[in-house]
């Protein structure tokens, strides 16, 4: 199970309850049912879930060795700094997405047999919601904005530094984009950036929130122009930010609160 099919000899990219079945009388000459594969599978600690994207061009441990790292990553950012000893540092995430009039369907319950149809757009009209989270407060920052460039990152570090809790220095972790990189980028005094390791989303905890807003408040809609992507957007952040709890229960790193001496 964990080494996965081989395509030439099984003929398929995943396992299924009825691939396992022909693997197991190949192997043991033992006859079961689909039932009792997903019984055994579950049974030893198996469950049927959705794979995490991985970027075929990521370098091989980027993620165990930043994780290793991470202090020493932060320290070296804020050296320059001159930070009193005393001050609180938080561990925020930056990241943007789309959201248009072309937009996604999302898995729902229905009764057997049925496929249910919901609205799918074909027109292009869309907005980039500039957000980030600081999971250890349970809380973040966004502005919708129709384009993604550097003015608009400019215009989201300004609106992230009113949302750092007064006295403390934020650590705001972004990803290669062009935009985050550029040497336009102004940050504000109370904030520092700390590049991702390239092609590593699964680094960046907004990730996780671009996956839960479209899920509950974005998807299986139409909207008419802009306007309404933009209200949609601001609704569906405002939903995220209301519940502190469960910003942090998304977002949680086990060093989001990382503290000063380290």
């Amino acid at each position: 199970m964990l080494a996965g099919p081989d395509l030439e000899v099984d003929h398929v990219v995943r396992w299924r309850c009825l691939d396992l079945q022909v693997v197991i009388k190949r192997e043991f000459d033992i006859t079961v049912s689909e039932v009792t594969v997903g019984r055994l599978l579950r049974r030893l600690g198996f469950a049927h879930v959705s794979a995490r994207p991985r970027h075929p061009t990521q370098e091989a441990g980027a993620i165990a060795t930043f994780n290793k790292n991470v202090a020493v990553a932060v320290r070296d950012a804020l050296k320059d700094k001159s930070l009193a000893p005393e001050t609180p540092v938080e561990i925020w995430y930056q990241d943007e997405a789309r959201v248009g009039q072309k937009n996604g369907l999302t898995y729902q319950w229905a009764a057997k047999g049925e496929r249910p149809r919901q609205p799918k757009d074909q027109r292009y009209d869309s907005a980039c919601i500039f957000g980030t989270i600081c999971p250890a407060r349970g809380t973040g920052a966004a502005l919708v904005m129709p384009y993604a460039n550097t003015k608009a990152m400019n215009g989201h570090l300004a609106e992230i530094a009113t949302n750092v809790a007064p006295g403390a220095h934020a650590v705001v972790l972004i990803d290669g984009a062009g935009w985050h990189t550029s040497k336009m980028i102004a940050a504000p005094a109370n904030i520092t950036l700390l590049k991702l390791p390239a092609y590593c989303p699964e680094l960046n905890a907004q990730e996780n929130i671009w996956q839960f807003m479209p899920q509950n408040w974005l998807s299986n809609r139409n909207f008419a122009d802009y306007a309404a992507i933009r209200e949609a957007c601001c609704n569906a952040w405002n939903n995220l930010i209301a519940d502190p709890q469960r910003n942090t229960s998304i977002g949680n790193r086990d060093w989001a609160s990382i503290s000063r001496n380290l």
